[in-house]
């Protein structure tokens, strides 16, 4: 129920997490399953046997979370599934380091793409990341996402029989209807402490390229955990007047198509617990 709105809905997002991480932050949010690798081994077809039970149990979506190293296997339950029925909208949520390969190979079989962008600054996502190259590659893969999908398309989530474009989604949502994306690109950034600057840069960098083409996320919900120790300076949360600097640079800078977090969401309470729930049948 916690992504963003045109993802959750009312009823939710059927999210489907998939065990190792290739970047490693040293900050993650979901540390079980991307550092201890929290998890069962599932074949092809009981995977796609739960993207089923997530349809018949009336999520809004299947949401394949860090997928990208088990991309052919997740292709494999994907056709499998909709064989058997599946016609929900497939989102690929994503720490944004893909290589160009394996996101061409889910051209056709993703629809909404959720990446994050987490840094510009290299030596940030050198020592969080280990990864130099971090916005290298996930500036190309985020543009390859966006020729993937092409222009944002949404739909009513009671009836799911219309497609709206973005004015018709900015309109209707503004009156309180429940409106799904079923095509697009939304980019997160999730800011961390001492990290005003570089995402600052990162929203500029996002407006300059694609104007209204994408939404841009703005998160607040860094949670300091304690394998994170290991960095003093990430040892607390965001502060309100950061957040709301941030916010005010990306409305001062012309943002049109975005969220924010409103109210205290940098608790531990919102990190999913990796207990096996929907694995076996």
């Amino acid at each position: 129920m916690w992504e963003e709105p045109c993802i959750s809905g009312k009823n939710g997002s059927g999210a489907v997490f998939f065990s190792g991480c290739g970047l490693r932050c040293v900050f993650c949010q979901n540390h079980d399953i991307a550092y201890e690798d929290a998890g069962k081994e599932v074949s092809v077809q009981r995977l796609a046997d739960i993207f089923l039970e997530l349809q018949e149990s009336g999520a809004n979506n299947i949401n394949l979370v860090t997928a990208g190293h088990f991309a052919p296997q997740v292709i494999h339950a994907l056709e499998i599934a909709k064989r058997g029925g599946l016609c929900l909208p497939v989102i690929y949520n994503t720490g944004g380091y893909e290589a160009l390969h394996t996101l061409r190979m889910l051209e056709g079989y993703v629809d909404v793409y959720l990446p994050d962008l987490k840094y510009m600054d290299v030596d940030r996502s050198s020592r969080y990341s280990n990864a130099p190259d971090y916005f290298a590659k996930a500036s190309a893969a985020i543009a390859e996402m966006v020729r993937q999908c092409g222009r944002m398309q949404f739909t009513d989530e009671r009836t799911r029989t219309e497609k709206l474009d973005i004015k018709a989604y900015q309109k209707r949502s503004e009156s309180g209807e429940s409106l799904l994306m079923t095509k697009g690109v939304v980019v997160r950034h999730l800011l961390l402490p001492g990290g005003l600057a570089d995402a600052k840069q990162i929203v500029g960098y996002l407006l300059r390229q694609y104007e209204d083409r994408i939404f841009i996320s703005l998160l607040n919900q860094y949670t300091p955990l304690p394998h994170a120790a290991g960095f003093p300076e990430l040892m607390r949360k965001i502060t309100a007047k950061e957040y709301e600097e941030l916010v005010s640079y990306a409305l001062d800078h012309g943002i049109e198509n975005g969220f924010i977090q409103e109210g205290e969401t940098a608790e531990e309470g919102f990190i999913p617990e990796f207990n096996g729930k929907g694995i076996e049948k």
